[in-house]
């Protein structure tokens, strides 16, 4: 039997309207009265009136769409997700659906968000914007059967998992294979975040590059905080690289500055390629040369894969790759002509 109003307000000892108004945080009721009534709800398990509504329908028409926890500004500033969920908006659009966003500043906070929305039958599935090694929030709607597409390629749940990514070992190939084509031999792979898949899958496609063209693999670096970015400068002169790779556009434009700062030009001292292919390739001279990954299409597929999977749950959890297209701009020098 469901939870009222009424049994809240008898749990508390107030009338059932205080309830009401503390459900819309009116003024008139005290903050302790509030958390009195809250703390009821959350012990009957109570579900507002408007998710009770959802509940009883089949369908919420929702898709919750899922962000990483983004650790830094640069990462929440990242263009990728913008255009990302403005193209799954137009796709939900055409397909009478609506989207609705589950964040959170930490791990736990985003499993917590994402239970939530499940549970009040706000959404009827999900989109990941990411993948993670031991991520809870893929944990959770594996376990509980939830519908689900991700943007990537899980670590687990391989088989079971509707997918859309790029082909990112052949993207860290592609930017390698090309600075190599260029007469560049020392070349590092630089990032702001390690533990997501598209980095280490873009990773491995350079090293395996690099080895196969007998050149020497670096070691990533890495650069999130301030001492990250000093300690650069030492990296600089110990490598001593004519090339790097950077895991995005916004990020290449942040080791372009601290390339200069440190006394090196791009391109002629070192050069950079980057991913994406992003409004941030445009922005100042020189023009970032990045490898184009069609974002707007892996946000429209996705949810064109999801709504397959939940009109039928039982269809084949199809994996679609999106092609990725070079594109040269201002940022590689070409040394192969020297």
């Amino acid at each position: 039997m469901s939870v009222t109003i009424k049994d809240v307000a008898r749990e508390v000892g107030v009338a059932p309207s205080t309830v009401s108004r503390t459900l819309q945080d009116h003024p008139s009721i005290s903050k302790g009265t509030k958390e009195k009534v809250r703390r009821a709800m959350e012990k009957l398990g109570y579900v507002p009136n408007a998710a009770a509504q959802n509940l009883a329908k089949k369908y919420a028409n929702t898709i919750g769409v899922v962000f990483p926890v983004l650790s830094s500004s640069d990462r929440k500033s990242n263009p990728f997700y913008l255009e990302a969920i403005t193209a799954m908006n137009q796709e939900a659009g055409k397909q009478d659906v609506t989207i609705s966003f589950a964040s959170g500043e930490t791990q736990d906070e985003l499993l917590e968000n994402v239970q939530l929305m499940y549970k009040q039958k706000r959404v009827d599935g999900f989109i990941l914007l990411y993948i993670r090694k031991d991520d809870p929030v893929l944990n959770y709607l594996v376990e509980y059967n939830i519908p689900y597409t991700v943007i990537g390629q899980p670590y687990r749940y391989n088989n079971g998992t509707s997918s859309v990514d790029n082909d990112n070992q052949l993207l860290g190939r592609t930017a390698a294979q090309y600075l190599i084509d260029k007469g560049h031999e020392n070349i590092v792979f630089v990032t702001n975040y390690e533990k997501e898949n598209v980095f280490q899958e873009r990773f491995y496609g350079y090293e395996k590059c690099m080895e196969e063209n007998e050149l020497k693999p670096f070691p990533y670096v890495v650069l999130k905080k301030p001492e990250d970015y000093t300690a650069f400068e030492e990296t600089l002169k110990e490598l001593q690289p004519t090339a790097c790779i950077a895991i995005d556009d916004m990020f290449a434009l942040r080791v372009i500055q601290l390339c200069n700062l440190y006394g090196y030009q791009v391109p002629d001292d070192i050069s950079v390629i980057s991913f994406n292919n992003s409004i941030f390739t445009s922005l100042i001279h020189p023009y970032i040369t990045s490898i184009d990954i069609h974002t707007e299409e892996l946000g429209k597929v996705a949810v064109q894969q999801f709504l397959i999977q939940l009109k039928d749950q039982e269809a084949m959890k199809q994996k679609v790759l999106i092609p990725h297209t070079l594109i040269e701009r201002e940022t590689v020098l070409d040394r192969s002509k020297k």
